[in-house]
């Protein structure tokens, strides 16, 4: 199952603010994880005006689905918040891989 479902959103304001306020983080030069276990996996994705153009935002957000949807059966359940940094858009796919998984060792969020 894809975690791009709907049952795997991450869509509440509360969640958010939770997460943000009380989870596990970890900053790469690419984007910011923030983590918080619960029983099923929930993901969202923020990108804000400072990544760039509606275009740049939005090509922001894919790479980092596609970088979490390549790993979704190696990390552990929970919630998880991916903002992404302006260096994203430059940044190759072997590259973002790179911080992604540097991040989830970091984190412990590894299976």
């Amino acid at each position: 199952m894809s975690c791009l479902s709907k049952e795997h959103r991450l869509n509440s304001s509360r969640d958010f603010k939770q997460l943000y306020q009380s989870g596990k983080k970890w900053h790469t030069s690419s984007f910011v994880a923030f983590f918080r276990s619960s029983e099923n996996l929930q993901i969202g994705f923020v990108t804000s005006k400072k990544v760039g153009n509606a275009v740049l935002r939005s090509k922001a957000r894919r790479k980092l689905r596609a970088i979490v949807l390549e790993n979704e059966n190696k990390i552990i359940a929970g919630k998880y918040i991916f903002v992404a940094k302006d260096e994203l858009i430059n940044k190759s796919y072997a590259d973002l891989q790179k911080d992604f998984n540097f991040a989830f060792k970091r984190l412990n969020l590894y299976k």
